[in-house]
C-alpha cells in the first residue's frame, strides 16, 4: 500500500513538473515571437515613410505615437527626429517628444543619433549599429537601426540582433 502511495505522489510531481516546464517553454517561445527582425523593421520603416508622404506630418505623427497602432509591431516602433536631434514623434515613449537626443550615447560611448543625422547629410537613408539596453532582457545588446530622411525629418526604426 505504501509503495502505491509513493508512486502516486511521484506521478503527481512528474505531472506538475512537466506542466511547469511546458509553461516555461511557452513563455520563452512567446518572448521569441515578440522580438522583431531586421526585415520587419525595414518593412515597418518603409510603410511609415509611405504613410508620412501620403498623409503629412500631423496625421503621420499621430499614428506613429499610437503605442497600439499600425506602426508598432512586437518590440518594433517608429520614432522621428529633426536634424537637430529633437524627438518629434515616438511610438514607445511619448515622454521623449520634444527632447534632444543629439548627445545620447550607447554603451560604448557612440553618439548614434548624431551619427544618424550626419549620415543623412550624405545620403537620405541608411543603417546604424550600436549597443543599447534591451528593455525586455535588461541586457546590453547589438541593435541595428534603419532610417530615412524626408525633408526636415528623419524616420527611424530599429531592432535587436
Amino acid at each position: 500500500m505504501q509503495t502505491i502511495k509513493v508512486f502516486k505522489k511521484i506521478g503527481i510531481v512528474k505531472i506538475a513538473l512537466t506542466g511547469i516546464l511546458i509553461g516555461l517553454l511557452c513563455v520563452g517561445f512567446a518572448y521569441a515571437q515578440q522580438k522583431g527582425t531586421a526585415s520587419e523593421a525595414k518593412s515597418l520603416l518603409s510603410r511609415a515613410v509611405a504613410y508620412y508622404k501620403a498623409n503629412g506630418k500631423d496625421k503621420a505623427f499621430a499614428q506613429f505615437n499610437n503605442t497600439k497602432g499600425k506602426f508598432v509591431h512586437s518590440d518594433l516602433y517608429i520614432y522621428v527626429v529633426d536634424p537637430d536631434g529633437n524627438v518629434l514623434s515616438h511610438g514607445a515613449d511619448a515622454t521623449l517628444i520634444g527632447k534632444s537626443l543629439m548627445d545620447l550615447e550607447d554603451a560604448t560611448g557612440k553618439k548614434f543619433i548624431k551619427a544618424i543625422i550626419d549620415d543623412t547629410k550624405v545620403k537620405n537613408k541608411g543603417t546604424m549599429d550600436y549597443k543599447w539596453m534591451n528593455p525586455q532582457t535588461k541586457k546590453i545588446e547589438q541593435k541595428s537601426t534603419f532610417f530615412e530622411r524626408i525633408g526636415d525629418v528623419i524616420i527611424i526604426c530599429g531592432c535587436y540582433k
